[in-house]
Order: C-alpha cells, then sequence, then structure tokens
C-alpha cells in the first residue's frame, strides 16, 4: 500500500463495481467515514468494462421529457418476465429509491446521465414492456478531471475498444460503422481518433470517457471530492465479528494483513463468481467442470464477497433459472499465447449474419439479447455436447459490420485469418468444412433463409418482430434493419462459446440489502450489492441495465441504512 490503511472507519467496502461506490459515495454524502479496499490494481470492476446502461423506470431523466409511466405497467412486465419469483419489496425499493438515487447522485455527486428514452425493453411482446424511458447512461467524462486517480481506473476491455478507444453507444457507434460511407462520420471518426492519439501520448490513455468507464470514473471522482479512503491491490481475506455483529475484516495488501474495524458494517460488492470455477460447475449446467464457460467479466471476480458472506452465516440463493447473465462470446488469441473473450453484443442483430450449431441449422433468433440467444444455444445443444455454434457472414457483411474481433473496413483482417479465429471459405460448402460444420445442412439452411431474406423476413424465428431487434439491427436496411440475404462469397465465421457478462446466484438479502442467514434474519452489520447480492430479477433477464440499476440503486439503499438516515418515502 502506498499509504497506510486507517484501523477503523464507518463502514468498510470490500469491491469497487457501481454497487460497491454507490454505497461507499452515497455514505460518505450522508456523512460516514469510508473505506473502500479493491484486490485488483484498478477501480471500476465490471462496470468499467460494460456498456454502462442502468434500467431505472421513472427516472427523472425520463420525466423531464414527459415520458410519465404509471407504475402498474413497469410492474406488470415485471410480473410476466419474473413469474413466481417477482418480489413486491425489491420491485417497489427499485421503483421507488431508483429515481431517488439518480436525483441524489445528479444533485450530491459528479455523477451525471444521459437518457435512454429510446431503448426499448428486450423482450416487446411481453404485457407492459417499455420502448423507452427506463434506462439512462453515465453522460460522457473528460478523464482529466480525475487527475492523478486516472491511472487507477480500469481501461476500457481491449477487444472491444480500437487503440483502446471506448465508443459510445448511440450516434458514436453509428458514425464509427458509417466512417466509410459517409462524409460526416468520416469526419466524426477523424476527430475522435485524432483527440484519442493525442491523449494517449500525453497521458497514456484515452481521456474521453464513455458507457462503463464514465460511469466508474465519475464514481470515483466522486469518491475522492467526498472523502473516501481507496486502497487497490488490497484483499479482503475474513470477516471480523463482535458477537453477531459484523464489525470488519482482515485485509491483506502486499503480504502483509491488517484488521479493519467498520462501526457501522460492511458492504460486499467483489463482482459475484464469473471466474470461481468450483461454484460454475456447481451452479452452471453447461459447464460439468466449471471450465466450459469463458467470462467476459474482470479475471479478480473469482467470488470472494460470497465466501466471506457464506462464512459468517449468510447463503447463496439456489434453484434461479439461470445462474449467470449469458453473453455469446469469441475466444481471441492474443501474441502472448493468452485467450480474450470476445462478447458479441451488437453485430449478430445486423442484416446478413447468422448463428448456427455445428449441423447447420439455427436455432434462435439472432438479433434477441445476448441472455436470450444463449438460452436458446442451450437448448438446442444435446446432452453431452459443448455449447458451442459458429456466427456466420459474407465478405460485404465482414466490412461494413466486422465479425468479433475482425473489426470492419479499413480494419485489415490478415491476421485473425492466419491465427485461425476468423475462418474462410469461397463457398458455403467450403466454410463449412473449414468450421467442421455440416455442409448440407448449412447449404439448405442459407438457401432456406435467403429464400425470405430477400423480402426481409424470417418466418423461422421472428427476427426484427420486436423494438429491441429492430433497435440493434441497421436502420437504414429496408424492409426489416434486421434481416438480409446472406452472399455472394467469399463467406466467414468465428466460433461462439458460452459466456457471460457477470453472475446473478449471489448472497440472499432483503431489500435493505442485509445478507440474510440460514433462517432468513439479517445478519447485522454485512450487507450485499451489484452481483454479489441475488438478484432481484432472479435469473431473468428483462432488459439492458438490470445489473448496473439495481447495483446502483441498493448500494444507495444499503448506505442509507447503515447511516441511520431514513429513506424517502413519498411518491417520486
Amino acid at each position: 500500500m502506498s499509504e497506510a490503511l486507517p484501523q477503523s472507519c464507518d463502514l468498510l467496502v470490500i469491491g469497487s463495481g457501481a454497487g460497491g461506490l454507490a454505497a461507499a459515495v452515497t455514505a460518505a454524502a450522508l456523512g460516514l467515514d469510508v473505506v473502500v479496499v479493491e484486490k485488483d490494481s484498478h477501480f471500476g470492476g465490471t462496470t468499467a468494462w460494460s456498456g454502462g446502461w442502468m434500467w431505472i423506470p421513472r427516472n427523472p431523466l425520463a420525466r423531464a421529457a414527459g415520458i410519465d409511466e404509471d407504475e402498474e405497467i413497469i410492474r406488470t412486465y415485471l410480473r410476466h418476465e419474473l413469474g413466481a419469483d417477482y418480489d413486491e419489496t425489491f420491485v417497489t425499493t427499485l421503483l421507488e429509491q431508483g429515481p431517488r438515487m439518480v436525483s441524489f447522485f445528479q444533485r450530491e455527486t459528479a455523477v451525471d446521465f444521459v437518457d435512454g428514452n429510446l431503448i426499448p425493453d428486450f423482450h416487446g411482446k411481453s404485457p407492459g414492456a417499455g420502448t423507452g424511458g427506463r434506462s439512462l447512461c453515465a453522460k460522457p467524462f473528460d478523464g482529466r478531471a480525475l487527475g492523478a486517480r486516472l491511472k487507477d481506473l480500469r481501461p476500457p476491455l481491449e477487444e472491444v475498444a480500437p487503440f483502446g478507444m471506448n465508443i459510445g453507444s448511440g450516434a458514436d457507434l453509428r458514425h464509427f460503422l458509417n466512417a466509410t460511407r459517409k462524409l460526416p462520420s468520416f469526419l466524426h471518426v477523424l476527430q475522435r481518433l485524432a483527440r484519442h492519439f493525442a491523449d494517449r501520448a500525453g497521458h497514456g490513455r484515452g481521456l474521453h470517457l464513455v458507457n462503463g468507464n464514465a460511469l466508474a470514473a465519475r464514481l470515483l471522482k466522486s469518491a475522492d471530492d467526498l472523502g473516501v479512503t481507496l486502497r487497490s491491490n488490497t484483499a479482503a481475506i475474513e470477516m471480523l465479528r463482535e458477537g453477531d455483529q459484523i464489525a470488519g475484516a482482515v485485509v491483506e495488501a502486499g503480504g502483509r494483513r491488517q484488521s479493519i474495524r467498520a462501526a457501522r458494517g460492511v458492504v460486499l460488492a467483489t463482482g459475484g463468481f464469473p471466474h470461481d470455477t468450483k461454484r460454475k460447475a456447481e451452479l452452471f449446467p453447461h459447464a460439468p467442470t466449471g471450465r466450459e464457460h469463458w467470462s467476459a467479466a474482470p479475471s479478480a471476480n473469482t467470488g470472494d464477497g460470497i465466501r466471506l458472506g457464506e462464512a459468517v452465516g449468510g447463503h447463496v440463493e439456489p434453484g434461479l433459472p439461470n445462474a449467470g447473465a449469458w453473453a455469446p462470446v469469441s475466444l481471441v488469441p492474443k501474441p502472448d499465447g493468452s485467450v480474450g473473450r470476445f462478447p458479441h453484443l451488437i453485430e449478430r442483430a445486423k442484416p446478413g449474419a447468422i448463428m448456427i450449431r455445428r449441423d447447420g441449422q439455427r436455432f434462435c433468433n439472432e438479433a434477441d439479447s445476448y441472455h436470450d440467444v444463449m438460452q436458446a444455444l442451450f437448448a438446442a445443444t444435446p446432452p453431452g455436447e459443448p455449447a458451442e455454434c459458429w456466427l456466420i457472414c459474407d465478405h460485404a457483411f465482414l466490412r461494413r459490420y466486422g465479425l468479433g474481433r475482425a473489426r470492419p473496413r479499413p480494419f485489415p483482417i490478415g491476421s485473425w485469418l492466419q491465427n485461425g479465429y476468423l475462418r474462410r471459405g469461397d463457398t458455403i460448402e467450403a466454410l463449412a468444412a473449414a468450421c467442421g460444420i455440416d455442409g448440407a445442412g448449412l447449404s439448405e439452411t442459407v438457401t432456406q433463409y435467403n429464400r425470405e431474406a430477400e423480402q426481409g423476413r424470417d418466418p423461422a424465428f421472428g427476427r426484427g418482430d420486436t423494438p429491441y431487434n429492430r433497435m440493434q439491427g441497421d436502420p437504414e436496411h429496408r424492409p426489416n434493419p434486421c434481416v438480409g440475404p446472406i452472399g455472394p462469397g467469399p463467406f466467414f465465421a468465428v466460433k461462439i462459446a458460452p459466456g457471460s457478462l457477470g453472475t446473478f446466484a449471489g448472497l440472499k438479502t432483503d431489500a435493505s440489502a442485509r445478507v440474510l442467514d440460514g433462517e432468513g434474519a439479517p445478519i447485522p452489520g454485512l450487507y450485499a450489492v451489484g452481483n454479489d447480492m441475488s438478484s432481484m430479477m432472479a435469473g431473468r433477464y428483462p432488459a439492458g441495465g438490470i445489473t448496473l440499476g439495481p447495483a446502483m440503486t441498493f448500494g444507495y439503499v444499503a448506505a442509507h441504512h447503515a447511516s441511520g438516515v431514513p429513506l424517502a418515502n413519498n411518491r417520486f
């Protein structure tokens, strides 16, 4: 440690993603002395690599734009999506305190937001589904404002950030995709690149921060402004108790252990267990040894917080239909022999690509959410087979939209062909042979798909039938932004493996984020937020941002409870 850690504080937060930092910043704003320890070398957790979207219905930005939904419509959607696992107490807390959390951060901290008023929920055919106004994201942030703290912020995920530059959702991304086709987009990209390389030359990294990197940066800036003690490379080893009360933790840094007493309690926020092999084997049916799953979350997320909670009487909620937030990933070979994980979140929905299994058959609506696509793959995979598939396209698609780590024009693709990440065939049959796919099955699938795709139809899976599908597609492609024929060749493919953006199964808590023991009673002084807290969505994924929205909200709620400051209970 560069400085000695204090031996005591009011609130100790273990982990530095959105949930942990939201709790820390809120508690500090409410007057508590707060310490945050992070075992990794950077702050920001999975949040810093994420899209940064938060699902907060009836948020102030939506209301300011005239979107004023009846709460019952939102509850109708969640009741349908969550079924028997719908919990009225948690839903009420999110709907009442989520908007207040947003206002609190805007008023008291450096955190600010941009609206998601055009972003629909994932399942547009479900009753109560929203077509916009339920989401928001961190406003882009100038990294210079972090000062010396900038070096401590987790950089963007290498696989999705060209030259280390994050690309913002929405207009920014559209400009990058149109850079070789439209002059205004070319000029936008040229300006972004010029600034980025100037920033790298002067500061070692880009300073125009967007998406989850901007959210993590704004939370870090707020923590510093409010006097929160922040320590990286510091792991929590065990909890401290005084009678029934959690009274702090033993932490380790540089081989030295130290006890930190926490008068108001401890918040567990270590990012769940996406890299805990043992727990994955227990909870992921498709990963019987725990090694058949490739998460795009940071490698430091190994379930520390959950184990710490279990050691003092907490328990992981059993029986969720999905223990993880599934996402299709491709495995990216690196020059040093390691393997990166590219999350396929965008290009699947564009017209002219399909996903197929080794039998050559499609199995899903490729424009559906990443979680839904993986659920479909799991369902289509026979017992005993690995849950793998291929994402295929033609040359025009590859150069227009990119295919995984192989970026669109003008980026070269030769190295990805040479290292085997990208497979190529002059004909569909040749591509099938290169991938080990049934050639006759793939040829028949592409022929049938193209017959309907010429007219913008997908009767097999209904691609483009929901607002979410269409938003993910190409708005300039007619008549269906998600459907277009494949061909002529050459053809390309990348192999898709089962992955995740994080985990859903976590410590069971109440709606104040207090960890519960085996009898359902709160463990005094112990809170869990983010992915250490069992998801209030109970293993379902009804909309983008259902991880970060509740993480921020319940971090805010936990801080109020620990501080003894009552939450406002008036209607927002």
